[in-house]
């Protein structure tokens, strides 16, 4: 098995208190480079010449969830080699990747070879629909992983003109499956806006209650309201609840407001629990399965970020403010992804966790959520 070395950018590691302490300088820096956001693209249409794989028309949906995935490192070729097996035992229907698709500090332009070896050839034979979600490290700016230059994700929403996997006709958008009588309705959204290590002081486009975000929350309550879907899956990028390392929405990485993700915290409870069955998302490299609280309003949280990186041996509570939300299952230390089967009366979750010494994977969860 070849792939290209992709490593992380040299140069300090910097960690996320450290990224804070130079989020004041980095916003001045990029009002000098001109870094200024633009109007996110829309319906994106397909290439001459690009064929769309065929989204699923069934109301047996199986769906690989995986997060996190874009390194083009060993670790990302063993995770996408287990699901290759998966599907030739049991075929998938599509997938869903929640973000930071293209690590380390995403993608310089729509052409941009990394989609190649970070995204098509890691994922060759997985034939089939990908619905992608964008991430802090995909919004890059100074640092990577800032989540600074929001206008950088448009090149992935490019992207969708020109692979016939890559789904992401807009940076928010639903996808219903079937599309006639639909089982599953897919909402993926982009709440990068909300919890950018650099505030979004630049261009009000982006800000916390700008155009972007007042468009999305209109767009979502309408979009969840007349939904005719049986299940309504959320899927975003950032968590609401987590007991991995980055924390759950309001206490991101221990940092202080509004860097701790507080105003994706009001967003989720303003517009997603209790009006979705779940939430989908990334971020942490871990792979939890949660309990529908009454916090959540009866909404389930699911991570799946660990397809090509792997977070904490142990779970880091003070990162949410001391609290340990309850978990059906929690694995912090390996590679993996998760599988969803949905039927008009069901749905199934199991979690595969992956060695990549051997390549050897393991059905690790497997249960009825619904």
């Amino acid at each position: 098995m070849q792939q290209p070395d992709i490593s992380p950018p040299s140069g300090p590691v910097l960690g996320r208190r450290e990224l804070l302490a130079g989020a004041a300088g980095a916003a001045g820096a990029l009002a000098g480079i001109g870094l200024l956001g633009l109007t996110p693209a829309q319906a994106v249409p397909v290439a001459a010449g690009v064929t769309k794989f065929d989204l699923p028309n069934s109301d047996q949906v199986r769906v690989l969830v995986t997060g996190d995935a874009g390194t083009g490192t060993l670790t990302q070729f063993a995770v996408a080699d287990a699901a290759r097996a998966y599907h030739a035992r049991e075929p998938f229907s599509m997938a869903v990747g929640l973000g930071d698709n293209l690590y380390y500090s995403g993608p310089s332009g729509e052409h941009d070879d990394q989609f190649n070896t970070k995204f098509e050839t890691p994922n060759a034979g997985l034939d089939f629909p990908w619905a992608m979600v964008l991430g802090n490290h995909d919004n890059s700016s100074i640092l990577p992983g800032d989540g600074g230059w929001l206008a950088r994700g448009n090149y992935e929403v490019a992207y969708h003109a020109n692979s016939a996997r890559w789904w992401m006709p807009s940076r928010y958008y639903s996808l219903r499956v079937p599309q006639q009588n639909p089982v599953v309705e897919f909402f993926i959204l982009d709440l990068n806006p909300l919890a950018s290590y650099i505030p979004q002081i630049l261009d009000p486009y982006w800000a916390v209650d700008g155009q972007f975000m007042n468009d999305q929350r209109a767009w979502l309550d309408k979009a969840l309201a007349e939904s005719p879907a049986k299940w309504k899956i959320v899927c975003t990028h950032h968590p609401y609840l987590n007991n991995g390392s980055h924390g759950a929405a309001g206490h991101y990485d221990g940092l202080p407001a509004p860097m701790n993700g507080m105003h994706a915290k009001t967003f989720f409870e303003d517009h997603v629990v209790g009006k979705a069955n779940f939430i989908l998302s990334g971020h942490d490299h871990t792979l939890q399965v949660f309990e529908p609280t009454t916090e959540s309003k009866g909404t389930r949280q699911l991570i799946s970020g660990a397809s090509s990186q792997t977070g904490k041996s142990q779970s880091m509570v003070g990162s949410s403010g001391g609290t340990r939300y309850p978990a059906l299952f929690e694995s912090f230390d390996k590679l993996g992804f998760m599988v969803l089967d949905l039927t008009p009366s069901s749905v199934n979750l199991r979690v595969v966790t992956v060695d990549p010494a051997t390549d050897q994977s393991s059905r690790v969860f497997d249960q009825r959520l619904v």
